[in-house]
């Protein structure tokens, strides 16, 4: 008998007959989660991965960097027994007795389809055998409140009560590469989190404006791609030198069109660095309607300096929901630290908020684009995390 964890995947089971690629990176993302534990023995059937939880000692660490992993829809903790209707029953008692007395049934599922006895037979005999052992337990098909689950399947049957919530989403990498514009505010690792969701590999690039903003602003930007990483396997965060920009347009340009120019620099050097890194989208954590540049006239005149798609991914979210989710995937408490960003420090009293995209292009004639560029992108830290 062996103690082993089950694991579930949801979308990946729809694919077709590139299935054992979102499979195989899959795998891959698992066993980077579980790096720095005792190595143990992971393995692959149609439609289940097996985790060996022999060792009890690491059993509840391993779970919790399991179900951080993007594409598992749910894990159990199963007792594995051979497929034989009297170990099926006796591991089903073990297991409810250690439990306190309550409501129960049994649900089977046989994808083994030449096990002899049917779904509801074998429910109905581990039920039978339970209350004829365990007599102050009552059965409640309706609402039970323990649900003994038997997966009977070609390579054994498995016996468990306890189904743990994943993440669902896709395994990170699987459906490219996108470059995320992350601040050290709310929005954009919330931005970041739901594109790894999707299967996107990000690429952080954070801009920097020293010495307006201080060391601990960036190195609050670094934490919060750390945690990030704890969803994935890695992370790349490129710190640029914003500086000599952001004195350039506010020394040579209107003051209603900062913030647009900014952005438009900023997707400028982000479609550059993701050009380098092969990435396919740009990433931002823009809202509709929340500041000045995040109006549907901004947006369309920032975007035009840039050929590669933008993805918002909290385009239709308020700021309730943003908060909620940042506080759930742990990015919240590092956001809200008191170091502000380049962003912040340069803005106007009244910005322009539907810039006229001929104004715009005028307004950004005053400035050597391609010097300040050069320079910018020259003076690029890159943070492997």
């Amino acid at each position: 008998m062996d103690k082993v964890l089950i694991v579930r995947y949801g979308e990946i089971s729809l694919k077709g007959k590139n299935r054992y690629q979102f499979e195989n990176r899959l795998l891959d993302n698992m066993k980077a989660a579980l790096k720095g534990l005792p190595q143990r023995k992971i393995e692959k059937t149609y439609g289940r991965i097996y985790v060996d939880l022999s060792d009890a000692e690491h059993a509840d660490e391993m779970i919790q960097r399991i179900t951080r992993v993007f594409g598992i829809h749910s894990v159990s903790p199963a007792q594995s027994v051979p497929l034989d209707l009297g170990a099926i029953r006796e591991e089903a008692r073990q297991q409810m007795a250690r439990m306190n007395p309550s409501t129960f049934k049994v649900e089977t599922s046989r994808p083994y389809k030449r096990f002899p006895m049917t779904s509801p037979e074998v429910s109905r005999e581990v039920g039978g055998y339970v209350l004829s052992q365990l007599p102050d337990w009552k059965v409640d098909v309706h609402r039970p409140e323990v649900v003994i689950n038997v997966e009977i399947r070609q390579e054994g049957a498995f016996v468990y009560s306890e189904q743990i919530k994943g993440l669902g989403g896709l395994p990170v990498g699987s459906t490219g590469k996108a470059l995320l514009l992350i601040s050290g505010g709310i929005d954009s690792p919330v931005a970041g989190w739901l594109t790894m969701k999707r299967g996107v590999q990000p690429v952080g690039l954070h801009f920097h404006s020293f010495p307006f903003t201080s060391e601990r602003a960036k190195d609050k930007v670094v934490d919060l791609c750390r945690i990030l990483t704890s969803y994935g396997r890695s992370f790349r965060l490129y710190v640029n030198h914003f500086t000599e920009i952001q004195k350039a347009i506010r020394k040579q340009c209107p003051e209603e069109f900062y913030v647009t120019l900014m952005r438009r620099m900023m997707f400028r050097l982000a479609e550059a660095v993701a050009l380098q890194e092969k990435a396919l989208a740009l990433v931002t954590g823009e809202n509709l309607g929340q500041v000045a540049s995040q109006t549907l006239e901004s947006m369309a005149a920032i975007n035009e300096v840039t050929k590669l798609p933008v993805l918002r991914p909290l385009i239709t979210m308020d700021k309730a929901e943003i908060i909620e989710l940042a506080c759930q995937i742990g990015t919240y408490e590092t956001s809200i630290l008191p170091y502000e960003d380049c962003c912040t420090l340069f803005l106007p009293k009244h910005p322009a908020t539907r810039p006229n995209l001929e104004r715009v292009r005028e307004a950004e004639e005053a400035l050597d684009i391609p010097g300040l560029m050069e320079e910018s992108l020259a003076k690029t830290e890159v943070i492997n995390l």
